[in-house]
């Protein structure tokens, strides 16, 4: 996985399909089903871990810009 589509298109085999409307929120609420996909051991641990760090590096980027707009 590469990108935060793959993430969601990922999910979707699963049944998960996210959209809250704000970017950070469904991040991180991907980034909580992908959690429970791995303890649940439904999904290896290479690509848990792939789109783990996606998530967390899209989320800062999303802070970041938002803090930049607010100022």
């Amino acid at each position: 996985m590469k990108t935060i589509y793959e993430i969601q298109q990922f999910l979707k085999k699963f049944g998960t399909i996210i959209y809250i409307g704000d970017r950070v929120s469904d991040l991180e609420l991907m980034e909580s089903e992908l959690r429970e996909l791995f303890h649940s051991q439904l999904i290896e641990t290479r690509d848990y871990q792939t789109a783990l760090l996606l998530l967390r590096h899209e989320i800062q980027l999303e802070k970041e810009k938002n803090a930049n707009r607010k100022r």
